[in-house]
């Protein structure tokens, strides 16, 4: 009978076996989960979310506290200050006096320095001898028109606090405003003394919770949202109003969104100065906060989990051991063993998974041997293709040359001694010596411009004052590693065509250098007949034919080929001609290239 029933299950659907799972161990325990927790979040949401806030607006509150107060003990010191006093009765005659007054009072510059929480502080003095300069101002008639100048000179000793625009900087402060009594009803000076704005930003932005400092006009002096710093509290949508209250919590629409507001006075005892902290958190994000609910929830769920693993347990196991087989058949097949075959009993998903499996690994068995014999093959057949064509191209140098210079030595030991014979032939030697000795590798430039340099010796010897070459290499230049033979044949194409159809002499130019990029390009150019469009129009569908003909010129086209081989396509030559004024030949290896 239990054969019998573990029968069944096996051969049920997996989306059956899922589905009575769910309903046996799932519904349940979850249903008593939301019953018992649903009541308890909300109600802990709200006390928890509110006196975090409060925690968070007493924070901004202590920590603004101080800066403010760096200001406050300021201007009780400056309001007391002797010295400042006389320096604003004091009737100047000269500019120089007052220029040497200000130079022996450098107390509030002094003060800004000390103190961080200082943005500047202006004083200012109906003293007409006096001269404006960044602390010491004479009110114009559009300040002295402003409510906060007309308190401060009405209220001698009283601080006030307001978010007031400063006419030197053009830039908004959160200033501290207090009359000073210079000896006389008539004689009164007012300083200000600005935050730093920056300052009062940092704190804001360490809160998590929307936080704003606002003075007595409603003005938003600091906040944690960049976008309200500078405007009003008409830029927060508030269907109710509640943020223009003085203090208080209240629940509103902010923004479109069910929101707590907690409302503080900065100082409630300090002179009816209006400043005040608001603090903005949505109920949503309360829900999200709710530690202690989570930690209730979280005992509630390990209960109803331990219960549902008591129930799935005789389910899980008829699957999960199937699975597990699988599982390890699986991970022995990622490792690399594709000879194993693994049995499975039953006719649901994972029995015919397994079958399925097992053929699969057999026909990836059979196709990763192909695919190794395939490429092995087409590895080969690719690296032997190369060899043959690299030493084809090697070997295909028109050995004229040769011929031409033995000739030249020949008949010149008729006329002349011996030095200059001697001197031709050991250049020779050394040429045929570096020919003998290059392989299938690459050489040093230094290596293939000594080279040249011997052949033009020897065409020198050969062509006199008719032939001038000049050899110009960038030290940088020398150690770069390239295919041997592939600016000689260059070298040999600029003398032999240059001195056609010229009887004046011809002047033979190599140029390399290394590029601003790493790259490295080098010319071969000479002034002699040119070639003719129609002329170059040939050699460069001869240098791109992918098909080689037997009998036709191939020194350029070997060298073509081979850079392309061995630096890309883009590293073939490059021929510019004009007819009766020179040829330049050129090829740039790029940055990144063998030796570059």
């Amino acid at each position: 009978m239990l054969t019998y029933f573990v029968q069944q299950i096996n051969d049920m659907k997996i989306r059956s076996k899922l589905i009575l799972s769910f309903i046996v161990v799932g519904f349940v325990p979850m249903a008593i989960i939301a019953i018992f927790l649903t009541g308890e979040l909300r109600s802990f949401s709200f006390d928890n979310a509110l006196e975090l806030a409060k925690q968070n607006v007493e924070r901004v509150k202590k920590r603004t506290l101080e800066v403010t107060n760096v200001a406050d003990d300021l201007s009780y010191r400056l309001s007391y200050d002797e010295r400042l006093k006389n320096l604003a009765n004091q009737q100047y005659e000269s500019v120089s006096e007052v220029v040497k007054a200000y130079r022996e009072y450098p107390d509030l510059r002094l003060a800004i320095q000390m103190y961080k929480e200082i943005s500047n502080i202006r004083f200012y003095s109906e003293n007409p001898t006096m001269l404006n300069n960044w602390e010491f101002i004479y009110p114009q008639p559009e300040v002295k028109g402003m409510k906060w100048f007309q308190s401060a000179e009405e209220n001698i000793g009283l601080i006030r606090w307001e978010y007031i625009t400063d006419e030197r900087d053009h830039k908004q402060y959160l200033s501290l405003i207090k009359g000073v009594d210079l000896g006389s009803r008539d004689n009164r000076g007012v300083l200000v003394i600005n935050v730093s704005s920056r300052l009062l930003e940092t704190i804001l932005t360490q809160e998590t919770f929307d936080t704003i400092l606002v003075d007595n006009n409603n003005q938003i002096v600091a906040s944690n949202r960049p976008e309200l710093n500078g405007g009003t509290l008409d830029h927060i949508q508030d269907d109710s109003g509640v943020i223009y209250n003085q203090s208080g919590i209240y629940e509103s629409v902010i923004e479109g969104e069910a929101s707590k507001v907690l409302i503080e006075p900065l100082m409630p005892d300090s002179n009816n100065e209006g400043l005040r902290i608001i603090s903005i958190f949505s109920i949503d994000s309360i829900m999200k906060d709710a530690n202690r609910t989570n930690k209730l929830a979280l005992t509630v769920i390990m209960i109803s989990l331990l219960l549902m693993l008591l129930l799935i347990y005789s389910f899980s196991s008829l699957i999960s051991n199937r699975l597990l087989r699988l599982s390890k058949h699986i991970t022995k097949v990622g490792t690399g063993n594709l000879q194993i075959s693994m049995e499975i009993d039953g006719k649901d998903e994972i029995g015919q998974l397994s079958r399925q499996f097992n053929s699969m690994v057999s026909s990836v068995n059979e196709l990763m041997n192909e695919v190794q014999e395939s490429n092995h093959q087409k590895r080969m057949m690719e690296q032997k293709q190369n060899e043959i064509k690299f030493k084809m191209m090697a070997n295909q140098i028109n050995p004229h040359f040769l011929f031409n210079a033995l000739e030249s030595i020949r008949m010149e030991a008729h006329i002349k001694g011996q030095k200059e014979i001697a001197h031709v032939v050991r250049m020779l030697g050394r040429m045929m010596r570096s020919n003998l000795e290059i392989g299938t590798g690459k050489i040093k430039i230094k290596e293939e411009i000594e080279m040249i340099r011997c052949y033009l010796d020897i065409q020198k010897f050969r062509y006199e004052d008719r032939l001038i070459f000049e050899l110009d290499v960038d030290p940088a230049a020398e150690s770069v590693q390239i295919p041997p033979l592939i600016i000689q044949p260059l070298v040999e194409n600029a003398v032999i065509h240059g001195m056609d159809h010229k009887q004046e002499g011809t002047t033979v130019r190599v140029h390399v250098e290394v590029l601003d990029n790493g790259s490295l390009r080098v010319v071969v150019e000479d002034n002699g007949a040119g070639i003719q469009p129609e002329r170059q129009e040939q050699i460069r569908n001869f240098l791109n034919d992918p098909d080689e003909h037997e009998g036709e010129r191939i020194g350029l086209r070997n060298v073509h080929v081979r850079l392309q081989l061995a630096f890309g396509s883009e590293s073939g030559l490059q021929i510019c001609s004009e007819p009766l004024v020179g040829t330049s030949i050129q090829f740039i290896i790029p940055a990144g290239g063998d030796g570059i």
